[in-house]
């Protein structure tokens, strides 16, 4: 390979190298952004005022924009519907989150309200906690959610009072319930003793930035080595040489 050629070459995969990493150092950085604007938004929601029974209704499928929403609801617990989802941790332990269906007062629809988390009982791993759940018309508050999060499940899904995942449709026909296709996590100190201490939303957006200083941090490296070995140093080399010969 010539010279000429070689430089060509190596200007060519530098370019290329250096036009690549800036490009992904300015995609992590709009990744950031994206989810920084998530987070503000969510905590924006969460500062408004709490929907009731007649904003669910009136919503009429758009539940996006309510999401993350702080309710406060009326109705009569369906404790018979009640299901425990296994496997779900809360403050570094493993156990149960109680899901218990809310139907709305006034004949309303009704909607699973995750009611707090329980610790299990490993030495009979089918006996589930005894909980007690008030009767007649209560308050519920809480955040609006989506439904309860699915986990990876071997075979088909489980029935019963112990699940590992939770359908509302397949629920909703089980009980006869008109379920809402959205969840609440409760709030507040529980007379049940039921922990209460669910995630916040975090979008990580300083994980993005570290990634994209890397990439920008390859890509000055690649050009900063490009101009040392193709530029200066050659060029040193021949003024030194210009300099013996004289």
């Amino acid at each position: 390979m010539s010279p000429r050629t070689r430089f060509w070459t190596v200007t060519i995969a530098a370019a290329g190298t250096v036009a690549l990493t800036a490009s992904l150092g300015i995609w992590q950085l709009s990744r950031a952004g994206q989810k920084q604007a998530l987070e503000t938004g969510i905590a924006e929601r969460g500062g408004m005022a709490a929907l009731d029974a007649a904003a669910m209704v009136s919503a009429n499928g758009a539940w996006e924009p309510l999401l993350h929403r702080m309710v406060r609801l009326r109705g009569q617990w369906v404790p018979q519907a009640s299901v425990f989802l296994d496997n779900r941790p809360m403050a570094g332990r493993s156990g149960f989150i109680l899901v218990t269906p809310l139907r709305l007062s006034n004949n309303g629809p009704a909607l699973l309200v995750q009611r707090g988390w329980v610790p299990r009982n490993f030495q009979d791993r089918v006996q589930v906690p005894d909980v007690a759940t008030p009767a007649g018309e209560v308050e519920v508050a809480g955040r609006l959610a989506p439904p309860p999060s699915r986990l990876f499940e071997l075979g088909a899904a489980e029935q019963g009072r112990i699940r590992q995942n939770l359908d509302i449709e397949s629920l909703a026909r089980d009980t006869g319930l008109d379920l809402l296709p959205v969840s609440v996590l409760q709030t507040g100190a529980s007379p049940e003793g039921l922990l209460r201490e669910w995630p916040r939303f975090e979008s990580a957006a300083h994980k993005h930035h570290a990634y994209a200083a890397q990439w920008f941090a390859m890509s000055a490296v690649t050009a900063g080595l490009y101009a040392w070995f193709q530029l200066i140093s050659p060029r040193r080399r021949r003024t030194l040489h210009g300099q013996d010969h004289r």
